[in-house]
């Protein structure tokens, strides 16, 4: 039985008969104990401040902290070993250059494992069959007798199975290297079975991309003309949806990870097959119609790839609307793509959807033999089929830019920076004391009097009473009155115009 329980704000408040209760301001009854509205103590007061204290220093650290690293110039008059100085920016310069160049590099990096750039690889394919039961193997029935119920119906076995082939592989490489343990059951008609070949090689090259990551679906067309009803055998494979939505994904099924296929079927006649293979392209790859291809000048593509050629077409032929730049006009080639006079930019990719078709699958025809001449020797049909895969080089990045070391060196660089500075302010304040004590001891009249007249100035500005422009730093002409003073020249009068309107 469910238990019902009350709304909160319906239950009796429960108080303890020692406690004592409190009301603070209009409100529900506060039971006593602790609040966050306490008053703090003197102690809590004196460690809050400190705190703020501290992070004040600490912010004025910060902006106090030097950055500067280049040594002041003139410095090789007041060291032991003028040529460390020139050694020194010819370091500078070349730490410069390093980080140009690591910058670049790595902004390259960044940029080919987002957008990851394609190989052409040839992914070879044998076909073959193998027969059973057939009247030339010696199971079938003979002249002499008329039982018939013991003998087995003839069938054959075809075999399809792909590899992709290394840089180093020769091409002269005809048979692959099957397993002795290659076992497969009979299906049904409507359907092909799939078996993974073990072998040393593919147990040595775990990342090898197998057979069915290329293709997402096969279909075998029979010779109709074999079949005197009318009658088609179906024969086709589909990758499961998961397979599709992750073909790289870990823990595949089998139904969407193997390098080998086969189906058994019954009959004792040769028989042409087109194995048809559906490719599986990620972004996806379409045929462009004639009128498409003819715009952006490719057959095929990608949608995005369609796009970018249209606006290209747009931009280099300057059809773009000077009054409405989201319309655009349509020239001859480009009234058979959006099919009016005007287009608008927004609806580019509707424009070229209209104009996308499905690539045509790859179309392997074959030849199943049953008769025993052939099967004396057989020989696999080899097909090479161009196939693109991503570069594999792209982990590699990854793990480059994604690397903890770095930012740990990254780190250790910048305190090495922090301490590189500080030694060069140290520099340069031993540089400015020494350059004030070599003046002071070659002529100490003119030194102290061109002292006096820098602090002087320096005072001045600091009191306000500094001049402005080519003034001598006395600034008697500001503060004299009269018809004859600056403050009646023409220029005084407008910025005292400009000012009292600014404050209006």
């Amino acid at each position: 039985m469910q238990q019902q329980y009350r709304a909160f704000a319906q239950q009796a408040p429960q108080r303890s008969p020692h406690a004592t209760a409190r009301r603070g301001g209009i409100g529900p009854m506060m039971s006593a104990g602790p609040h966050p509205a306490v008053p703090l103590t003197q102690a809590q007061m004196a460690q809050q401040q400190q705190a703020q204290i501290q992070a004040a220093e600490l912010a004025k650290r910060r902006s106090r902290k030097p950055t500067d690293k280049n040594i002041p110039d003139g410095i090789e008059d007041s060291i032991v070993n003028p040529e460390s100085a020139q050694r020194y920016r010819d370091l500078k310069d070349i730490e410069r250059l390093l980080d140009a160049t690591i910058t670049r590099k790595r902004l390259d990096v960044l940029d080919n494992t987002q957008h990851p750039t394609k190989l052409t690889k040839t992914l070879r394919i044998w076909i073959s069959n193998t027969v059973q039961d057939q009247v030339w193997q010696g199971n079938g029935p003979t002249s002499d007798s008329f039982d018939f119920s013991g003998a087995a119906e003839a069938s054959y076995r075809v075999k399809i199975e792909g590899r992709l082939l290394d840089d180093e592989d020769h091409e002269d490489e005809d048979k692959p290297k099957l397993s002795t343990a290659d076992t497969t059951k009979e299906d049904n008609d409507h359907g092909m079975e799939a078996n993974t070949i073990t072998n040393e090689r593919r147990n040595t090259s775990s990342n090898k991309l197998k057979l069915s990551h290329f293709f997402k679906a096969m279909t075998v067309d029979f010779d109709r003309s074999r079949f005197r009803n009318g009658a088609e055998q179906i024969v086709e494979w589909k990758k499961p949806d998961a397979a599709l939505r992750q073909p790289n994904g870990p823990n595949l099924p089998a139904a969407a990870d193997f390098d080998e296929i086969t189906f058994k079927r019954n009959g004792d006649e040769n028989t042409n097959i087109t194995i048809n293979m559906f490719r599986q392209e990620i972004p996806e790859q379409y045929h462009f119609s004639a009128e498409l291809a003819d715009v952006v000048d490719m057959k095929e593509g990608t949608q995005q790839e369609a796009v970018m050629g249209l606006w290209e077409y747009i931009r280099l032929r300057s059809l773009q609307e000077d009054e409405e730049k989201r319309n655009f006009r349509c020239d001859e080639l480009l009234k058979q793509v959006v099919r009016s006079d005007v287009g608008f930019i927004p609806m580019l990719n509707e424009y070229v959807a209209q104009n996308l078709r499905p690539l045509p699958p790859v179309a392997l025809p074959y030849t199943i033999r049953v008769d025993e001449e052939f099967h004396r020797d057989p020989q696999p049909t080899i097909y090479d089929v161009q196939v693109t895969i991503d570069d594999s080089s792209r982990a590699n990045l990854q793990d480059l830019i994604n690397n903890p070391q770095y930012l740990a060196m990254l780190k250790d660089i910048s305190g090495l920076d922090e301490q590189l500075a500080r030694l060069v302010q140290a520099v340069s304040a031993s540089k400015a004391k020494h350059t004030f004590m070599k003046s002071l001891g070659n002529d100490p009249a003119t030194f102290v009097k061109n002292w006096l007249s820098s602090q002087k100035r320096d005072l001045e500005v600091i009191m306000g009473e500094g001049s402005n422009g080519g003034d001598n730093g006395y600034g008697d002409e500001w503060r004299r009155g009269g018809s004859n003073s600056v403050w009646a020249t023409q220029t005084a009068r407008e910025s005292v115009n400009v000012l009292l309107s600014r404050q209006r």
